[in-house]
């Protein structure tokens, strides 16, 4: 009988001899065992990682620190996206004397006029007026010598204009706004884009051999960088591009 009972206490009294931790819940039998411990906390349970968070963990790139003074020895960022504002703001200047819907006299400023002395823009050559919302007129008396250049360069611009000459005198009809002419200032606008792209391109590829001639005695995690920066800069103003072309195109087309 002594002996039954006692194994029927051995599952206490192991538990009474070994240490109990203090994230244990103690049973209700055990309490008056002990009376110190208390009621604490439940269990800690371990939650192990399942395969999404493993996968999500390793798909994280170690981020890699770059001392700023260290770029500026290579290359110059600000000066790259120096030279990338430049080409924007070239496109912004293109669309605006180049594929306005109202003509007016300024449009023609910009026609730059190659001679036997150098290159003018038109302005300097000759004068120029609007005579009526149909018509430019350019007076090339003080330059009558550049007549027949300036007829050449109006003829060859990108407003596929047809001027008529008059002794000095070049007349140049402006295209009625139709639906055609919309169209083909919008495919202007498309090719003013693309070479706008690909100045950017030149300009990072520029950058990008500056970068790998400084390859001797810098880490390739730091060229790596570098050439990640310049790329994302390349990339933000190639987007910008986008975004002036479909204003542009949107105004054109209506």
């Amino acid at each position: 009988m002594a002996c039954s009972r006692l194994g029927l206490l051995r599952p206490a009294l192991c538990f009474i001899r070994s240490p109990l931790p203090t994230c244990v819940r103690v049973p209700p039998l055990l309490q008056n065992v002990y009376p110190h411990v208390g009621v604490s906390p439940p269990f800690f349970v371990r939650h192990y990682a399942t395969k999404k968070s493993k996968a999500k963990a390793k798909g994280q790139a170690a981020k890699v620190s770059i001392n700023a003074a260290l770029v500026e020895d290579i290359i110059s960022l600000e000066e790259v996206k120096e030279d990338m504002a430049v080409v924007l703001a070239t496109l912004k200047d293109d669309f605006s004397r180049n594929l306005g819907i109202r003509t007016s006299s300024g449009a023609l400023d910009h026609i730059t006029v190659t001679t036997k002395d150098g290159k003018f823009p038109l302005n300097q050559l000759g004068q120029i007026s609007m005579k009526s919302p149909q018509l430019i007129v350019v007076n090339m008396t003080s330059y009558p010598e550049a007549t027949a250049a300036a007829t050449r360069a109006l003829q060859e611009s990108s407003m596929k204009l047809n001027p008529e000459v008059d002794g000095t005198i070049i007349r140049v009809p402006i295209p009625k706004v139709t639906r055609e002419h919309r169209e083909n200032l919008a495919k202007l606008a498309k090719q003013f884009s693309n070479k706008a792209k690909e100045s950017v391109r030149r300009v990072r590829s520029s950058a990008l051999a500056q970068v790998k001639k400084s390859k001797e005695g810098v880490s390739e995690d730091t060229i790596r960088l570098i050439e990640k920066q310049v790329q994302q800069i390349a990339d933000s103003y190639t987007a910008d591009i986008d975004k002036q072309l479909a204003t542009k195109t949107k105004e054109l087309l209506g």
